[in-house]
């Protein structure tokens, strides 16, 4: 019988579909498993990272405030610290203990971090020109805290840190990185957050002081062309600040606020910070 050399049927090492087509199925493969680790992560923030608790939001907090504790002025934070601790007791009840950090910087912006830390930047400081507008802007921050817009503005940062929490423990690398590598550009709110933390604002604020002077003053400073990078998430609802402004007085009116008279600055923040 004579031998006839053939080519196998089957090339093991020479796949019978097209490189481009193969490429197109593990490139699409790979985008599918990326659309759904997002998902998740996505539904992860909706149910629960709003119902984290508080023990758990405490752990976590450490790896955001570190360099922020580290660069309070400490004079000024005092005297911050006091007006949202009268802000608190009794109008603004949160099942928080708020610890302020005010930090030397021209943006024009303070944050609500997780465990009840508040970051207030001296640029936002030295744009205010009365007690009652800075104490506004203090509680929008509370009016966040309170509806626990925080932890959703952080949540996948958050639910990654509980996740390598549980792993690892609380003090581990991938935490300090995620926390050190997030800026407060992350905290983004939706206009409904914003303007709930408004409303929260406006009645904290009528509670205080019996009226509501100085409410929409330091909206009206947000220029048309402004950064939003330096005015942080109270740029982020633009053009929408003039409805805003709009709304708080519509709310002043049917509630029967009166607008009364602002108070000055305590001295101790005007001998710290220079007006702009």
């Amino acid at each position: 019988m004579k031998f006839t050399a053939r080519q196998p049927r089957i090339n093991v090492n020479v796949s019978p579909t097209h490189p481009l087509k193969e490429f197109a199925i593990l490139a699409g493969g790979l985008l599918a498993i990326v659309v759904g680790v997002y998902l998740a992560l996505g539904l992860a923030v909706d149910l629960i990272v709003p119902r984290l608790s508080m023990d758990v939001e405490k752990v976590l907090a450490d790896a955001f405030i570190g360099q922020f504790a580290e660069e309070d002025a400490a004079d000024v934070t005092r005297s911050v610290q006091a007006l949202v601790d009268r802000l608190q007791d009794p109008c603004a009840l949160l099942p928080y203990t708020i610890t302020v950090h005010v930090t030397e910087s021209d943006a024009v912006n303070a944050a609500a971090l997780p465990g009840g830390h508040m970051v207030v930047f001296t640029g936002l400081l030295a744009e205010m020109t009365s007690e009652n507008e800075l104490a506004f802007v203090l509680a929008h921050e509370l009016g966040h805290y309170a509806n626990r817009d925080h932890l959703r503005g952080l949540g996948r940062a958050l639910v990654l840190m509980s996740a390598s929490t549980m792993l690892l423990g609380a003090d581990n690398s991938i935490n300090r990185m995620i926390g050190q590598g997030l800026g407060l550009t992350e905290l983004s709110f939706s206009r409904k957050q914003e303007s709930q933390a408004d409303e929260f604002a406006l009645e904290t604020l009528f509670c205080h002081y019996g009226h509501v002077a100085d409410a929409t003053s330091f909206f009206n400073k947000i220029p048309e062309d402004g950064d939003p990078g330096r005015f942080g998430h109270y740029f982020a609802s633009h053009p929408e600040n003039r409805r805003r402004i709009a709304r708080l007085k519509e709310l002043t009116e049917k509630r029967g606020y009166p607008t009364g008279h602002p108070l000055p600055l305590p001295v101790d923040l005007t001998a710290k910070i220079s007006p702009p």
